[in-house]
């Protein structure tokens, strides 16, 4: 719940009551971790090149692979980057008839550019109950390590536990 109070023309902001979800932990050997890796071909069109609030995208062609604790993927073309992740091959590229056809009448393409993201999520199992969630490269990394040995890890899940925010070798 949130106070205001209005002193010499100013708004002030008091903070009379806080709710948190805190963030718990879990510890598990039975996990894995996925990062699944894309390529995406994007062209931003714009309407008027000085004004970056007349601008639009749209995305053409895309790739991806899924990397699953830090071992090869039987598709992947290239890798492992500096971040140990490896990719699929290239999309291909838009050519300018499909840059065309999704220009609109008022508007000037820019030059295709590739997008690479990834996407990190992380399976557990507590109890009987098998949890995915989204996780980060920090998570993805420290299950890449534990994996071979099947060590214990401690997951320190996000606000409502739902997300990965930490693992670590448990002390357990």
């Amino acid at each position: 719940m949130i106070n205001a109070i209005a002193t010499s023309g100013k708004l002030i902001f008091l903070l009379s009551t806080i709710f948190l979800n805190s963030c718990s932990t879990v510890t598990t050997t039975e996990y894995a971790a996925t990062a699944r890796t894309t390529y995406t071909w994007q062209v931003e069109y714009f309407v008027n090149q000085s004004n970056d609030n007349l601008t639009r995208y749209e995305t053409f062609a895309s790739t991806s692979l899924v990397n699953r604790n830090g071992i090869k993927p039987e598709n992947a073309v290239t890798g492992p980057d500096d971040k140990g992740l490896w990719w699929a091959a290239l999309p291909p590229r838009p050519t300018v008839d499909e840059i065309d056809q999704r220009r609109k009448s008022d508007q000037k393409p820019g030059s295709p550019q590739l997008i690479k993201s990834v996407d990190y999520q992380l399976s557990y199992t507590a109890g009987t109950t098998v949890q995915t969630l989204p996780a980060n490269y920090q998570v993805y990394r420290q299950v890449v390590k534990a994996y071979p040995q099947k060590a214990p890890l401690q997951l320190t899940l996000g606000v409502n536990d739902n997300t990965v925010e930490k693992a670590q070798l448990s002390s357990d």
